[in-house]
């Protein structure tokens, strides 16, 4: 499974929550497992951030029936960690993808029950914390990556996500192209339809109806789903009606492991302050993340952007303000906005690799960029990639940078409306473009997160 769905498990917890403070009399439903959580173990933990709460949420892989032996083999691990901050001052939630297969470096995590622990330093893949020392290490070695001070943890596994998409009677998706993924077991005609919790689960897990097969370009169709489900929850008689809110509860509890400080009363409260969030507010977005230097099928942090991201998290800055209408004369004024279409660029290679400035040009024609050809650096030769522009092209050149892993902008008086990227041996890095998994500054604002209020796409 992938990254996505288990977001909506999650979140749907907490309308969950929501619903009980209308119902009281279900909330002895609420007989979720915990698991024992020592935060005191975790060293310096970062500020907590007063009307921001902090949960992890891990979907894991562990299955039930005939493919139990999986467990016992392999060992129960997080397919999907998402960070879902809650502003319950602004009434938004921001929801942060992490890929299970970062490679990163481990805290310091002690033995837990049969769990053998590991040391600090020790480099492994995101996901593998939970074998080393069950949640615990997992919201640890979290919290420790971004620098955002985790409140709560909740587990949900496969069972759970298929049972809450036949709770709210399935949910409607456009599927724009046939799909046939017998990997996925999945068999879907094109054209708008209801999928039920197998379909729904299939197209979560399929990689072959992905334009390029990989995990992080699973991404858009599972949070087209996470949309999906959180409209019909909101949007339905779930919340209105005592007998489905009560079956809805079971398809989660039933499936859900939480830390063991997350009480009904905690999910209340936090329920209750979220009682009126618009759905347009509920942003989805993936950390930027690049291949790692020592496997190409697993990936890195992309830096500073990753960073940037969890800082404004951490700090609850994320949310932007609501920004006034400007008047019309002000709109009149307003410049129109650089495209790539917009952008003509000479690509010049200054990293000593053979052929690279041939597949940067490929990469950025893909972009819809204009590039007026490839050569080897002449006057202008810098160590780190940059941007050079004449007068009057800044913000062209600012939208080349923005799909450049790093890059530097520098004016140059004799150069005319075509810009000059000369790559740099420094700092030289893969390009990402919208719908990678990566690229923009860092700030959600900037990397284009989607909303749960609408569909992507449309099949009319």
């Amino acid at each position: 499974m992938s990254l996505g769905q288990w977001v909506a498990c999650g979140v749907t917890g907490v309308l969950i929550a929501t619903s009980l403070t209308a119902y009281a009399g279900y909330r002895d439903a609420l007989s979720i497992a915990t698991e024992e959580i020592n935060t005191d173990a975790w060293g310096d933990r970062p500020s907590q951030v007063d009307g921001i709460h902090n949960i992890l949420l891990l979907g894991t892989d562990e299955r039930a029936g005939d493919d139990a032996s999986y467990n016992e083999l392999n060992g129960i691990r997080p397919d999907v960690l998402v960070v879902v901050s809650i502003d319950v001052d602004r009434g938004g939630v921001t929801m942060v993808n992490m890929p299970r297969d970062l490679i990163i470096e481990m805290p310091d995590c002690a033995p837990n029950g049969e769990a053998p622990g590991v040391s600090a330093g020790t480099v492994d893949q995101l996901n593998h914390a939970m074998t080393y020392g069950g949640m615990d290490c997992q919201g640890n070695t979290v919290e420790t990556l971004t620098g955002i001070h985790l409140d709560h943890m909740v587990m949900v596994d496969f069972a759970g996500f298929q049972n809450i998409v036949d709770s709210v009677g399935g949910i409607e998706m456009c599927v724009p192209a046939p799909i046939d993924d017998p990997k996925a077991h999945l068999q879907l005609d094109a054209g708008m339809q209801t999928l039920n919790g197998e379909q729904a689960l299939g197209l979560a897990r399929s990689r072959d109806s992905t334009e390029q097969g990989s995990d992080l370009n699973r991404i858009e169709n599972q949070q087209r789903m996470i949309g999906a489900i959180l409209r019909e929850v909101t949007g339905g008689d779930i919340l209105s009606s005592p007998t489905t809110l009560y079956d809805f509860i079971g398809s989660v509890t039933d499936s859900m492991v939480t830390d063991d400080g997350l009480t009904t009363d905690k999910m209340a409260e936090l329920a209750i302050a979220m009682r009126q969030v618009d759905l347009g507010r509920m942003n989805m977005v993936t950390v930027p993340v690049v291949d790692a230097p020592s496997d190409p099928n697993k990936v890195a942090f992309q830096q500073p952007a990753a960073d940037e991201l969890f800082a404004s998290v951490a700090s609850g800055e994320v949310l932007e303000e609501e920004e006034e209408e400007p008047a019309p004369e002000e709109e009149a004024e307003e410049e129109a906005p650089v495209e790539p279409g917009d952008v003509s660029v000479r690509v010049l290679n200054g990293t000593g690799v053979d052929g690279l400035g041939s597949q940067v040009e490929q990469r950025l024609l893909e972009g819809g960029f204009v590039v007026t050809g490839t050569d080897n650096p002449g006057a202008r030769q810098p160590t780190a990639t940059t941007v050079y522009h004449g007068p009057g092209q800044a913000a062209h050149a600012e939208e080349l940078a923005s799909v450049l892993s790093a890059a530097q902008v520098e004016e140059v008086p004799d150069l005319g409306t075509e810009l000059e990227l000369v790559m740099g041996a420094d700092d030289w890095g893969p390009i990402t473009f919208e719908g990678d998994g990566g690229g923009g500054s860092g700030a959600l604002a900037e990397l284009e997160g989607t909303s749960a209020a609408d569909d992507t796409v449309s099949c009319e």
